[in-house]
């Protein structure tokens, strides 16, 4: 098979669970380090699938690296390859799509529960789920893109996942793992510094039953990253 590409744009939002779950199902991959100054490749030929990971900067800032990224975006869905967004992945995926990604009302940082949508898309991606918590770190949000299907929505945000077909886009992190979140922790310390309401947590509920929670997080990125391999190209 040939590998699935991993875009990262912040050392310490790396591929996570998704790229124990690629490894557990022996599928190749290969990670851009576009923080590292990595260039986005001109060609995706030589990839099964495509997935974008998170990151502190917004998709409306003018970075070099984003119209290619979404040029390649656009490319992929046109060619069937399926694509995969992560919280900013998710945002690229919109914009390329038509999107609009704009400020949240409050940011959303933390455990927070997440409801599934009552839609036949939905049910195809998560079985008969109602409800899980996830983990979030955003204060940006997106539109659906036309033709898309919201998955699941929270409290505080009304499009934390979409399906197009194949693709997948979202606002939450599944990729998780236990030390990821407690690097986050520490290295963005200042944005849970001042817990805003109940949308930001602080550190320590953050961590609390942190094992729990993300083996929890796991189960549910099992789901969605099973039924989005099951389009890659061989």
């Amino acid at each position: 098979m040939k590998p699935v590409v991993i875009f990262r744009y912040l050392a310490i939002e790396g591929p996570g669970y998704f790229a124990t779950f690629l490894d557990n199902n022996h599928i190749p991959w290969q990670l851009i380090k576009i923080d590292a100054g990595e260039a986005p490749p001109v060609s995706i030929d030589q990839y099964s699938g495509l997935v974008f990971m998170g990151g502190p900067m917004s998709v409306n800032d003018e970075l070099p690296w984003i119209p290619p990224t979404l040029a390649l975006i656009r490319r992929a869905i046109a060619q069937d390859i399926p694509v995969l967004g992560h919280c900013l992945g998710g945002q690229l995926m919109s914009k390329a799509l038509g999107g609009v990604i704009s400020s949240s009302p409050v940011k959303e940082m933390g455990w927070h529960k997440v409801d599934v949508a009552d839609n036949p898309v939905a049910r195809q991606w998560l079985n008969q789920l109602k409800t899980f918590d996830s983990f979030h770190w955003h204060g940006e949000n997106f539109t659906l893109p036309d033709g898309a299907a919201r998955l699941i929505s929270s409290r505080y945000c009304e499009n934390q996942a979409f399906a197009l077909g194949i693709h997948l886009g979202m606002q939450c992190h599944v990729e998780m793992t236990q030390a990821m979140v407690k690097e986050w922790c520490i290295e963005n310390s200042k944005d849970i510094a001042s817990p805003s309401g109940s949308s930001v947590q602080t550190a320590d509920e953050i961590l609390e039953n942190l094992a729990g929670r993300v083996s929890a997080s796991n189960k549910i990125a099992e789901l969605l990253y099973t039924k989005w391999i099951a389009g890659l190209k061989h």
